[in-house]
């Protein structure tokens, strides 16, 4: 008789988390959603750029645009996403997601599309966002026990580098062929093959009865405060802040910098960022391994410290001369793209380990509307300083501040632990 999916679950010698059907249907309709989404991350700027010639400020407030939600909504998300079934509320972002980038197409093709659509879409799929990404890291621990996190976490991001690695390639060519809004319409139906084979995997979450809960600032209140008693919690997120600012100005201006200003193509732009990818692929295979080669807590500081200061390399590329410029620059992001998932997997594994099942949605929502609540807030300082002062000044005083959050992880405590609290503080 076939083993049960409950018993494998409770099966701690089991060494492969994708015997479990329920992880494989979550993990299967993440990698087409990456998939997709890698084509409106390359679409969204060289249609902005290309075909609507936006400007600095207007690159500042897209990119503000799509990352204002974690600001506005991120807490009151987390605290609504632990009184719901996390996937059910997976489902249902992922529908609203699969609409807000199907209508860019349809105004492009109409002959309506202006850049302040863009700004709308990115607003409306950041909200979409903010609900999934609260209920997918809370989901991980409900589905698996604390033993297979980090492995999941590791496949998980595994896979997605593994589409990074081809993905950018191949959408570069494409923008060459076909309109970046045309290739939007594969994003959308990537959204409805990941609601899909979320409905198919199966959970025992119990969600809170009614009566039990309490006013919504007191349970959102909760959240905060154990993000901010847990010293681990604390420092990752006020690094990860830190360099997520300053990096939001450099990414909102390095579209107009690599297309506009360097005449980079989309076909070399897209090939650069599918080999830089290959870094984050190793670095999720790596990141494992590595934490127990060199402990947990040395891994989180050094990788931050890496990828703080690899942002250095972008403005310095744009020095150089125009041959080697695209090479320097995928240089900069394979070192970025392995360090940043060896700090990821790493600090969010930790970070699902210690959190009580009760409190995951708003502790993932806590920290998330800190680290990228920050990010509209520099995409717009980027847009401003950029039209003010130009792209490489700002570039470089981005890049230098970037650098000094991450250095801070030098003088944490955690650059000695080992192995990083199995339980709260």
């Amino acid at each position: 008789m076939a083993q049960s999916e409950k018993s494998i679950k409770n099966d701690k010698s089991t060494d492969s988390i994708l015997r479990i059907a329920s992880f494989r249907w979550l993990w299967a309709g993440q990698s087409v959603s990456v998939l997709g989404s890698q084509i409106s991350g390359l679409a969204f700027p060289v249609l902005a750029v290309t075909l609507l010639g936006a400007t600095e400020m207007q690159m500042g407030l897209l990119n503000a645009a799509d990352n204002a939600a974690f600001l506005l909504v991120g807490l009151i998300a987390g605290a609504w996403v632990d009184r719901w079934r996390k996937r059910k509320v997976m489902i249902l972002a992922d529908l609203v997601r699969l609409v807000a980038v199907g209508v860019v197409p349809v105004l492009y093709f109409a002959g309506q599309l202006q850049i302040w659509h863009l700004f709308i879409t990115g607003a409306i799929i950041g909200v979409a966002t903010v609900f999934f990404d609260a209920s997918y890291q809370s989901f991980i621990p409900i589905l698996l026990p604390k033993d297979k996190i980090q492995a999941a976490n590791s496949a998980l991001e595994t896979t997605v580098q593994v589409s990074y690695v081809g993905g950018p390639a191949a959408v570069g060519i494409l923008l060459t062929l076909v309109k970046a809004p045309a290739l939007m319409i594969i994003d959308a139906f990537s959204f409805l093959f990941s609601a899909v084979a979320l409905s198919f995997a199966r959970d025992s979450e119990q969600v809170a009865p009614k009566k039990d809960r309490r006013p919504l600032h007191t349970e959102i209140g909760e959240g905060l405060k154990f993000v901010v008693s847990q010293p681990m919690i604390r420092i990752i997120a006020l690094t990860t802040a830190g360099t997520n600012f300053f990096g939001s100005m450099i990414w909102a201006l390095t579209p107009l910098l690599f297309l506009r200003d360097l005449h980079i193509s989309t076909a070399i732009y897209g090939l650069m960022f599918s080999i830089a990818s290959i870094g984050g692929l190793l670095g999720g295979l790596a990141a494992p391994k590595l934490a127990k080669l060199m402990g947990e807590g040395p891994l989180i500081t050094v990788s931050a410290v890496v990828s703080s200061a690899s942002m250095l390399l972008i403005p310095f590329a744009a020095t150089l001369p125009s041959a080697v410029v695209p090479v320097m620059i995928t240089v900069a992001e394979f070192i970025s793209s392995f360090t940043v998932l060896t700090y990821n997997i790493t600090q969010v594994s930790a970070r699902q380990r210690i959190c009580p099942p009760q409190l995951l949605g708003r502790m993932n929502a806590s920290i998330r509307a800190f680290i990228w609540g920050v990010m509209p807030l520099g995409s717009l300082l980027g847009g401003f300083l950029g039209a003010q002062f130009g792209i490489m000044p700002t570039i470089w005083f981005a890049a230098i501040g970037a650098t000094v959050a991450g250095l801070a992880m030098l003088f944490s405590p955690m650059r000695h632990l080992e192995r990083l609290p199995d339980e709260a503080s």
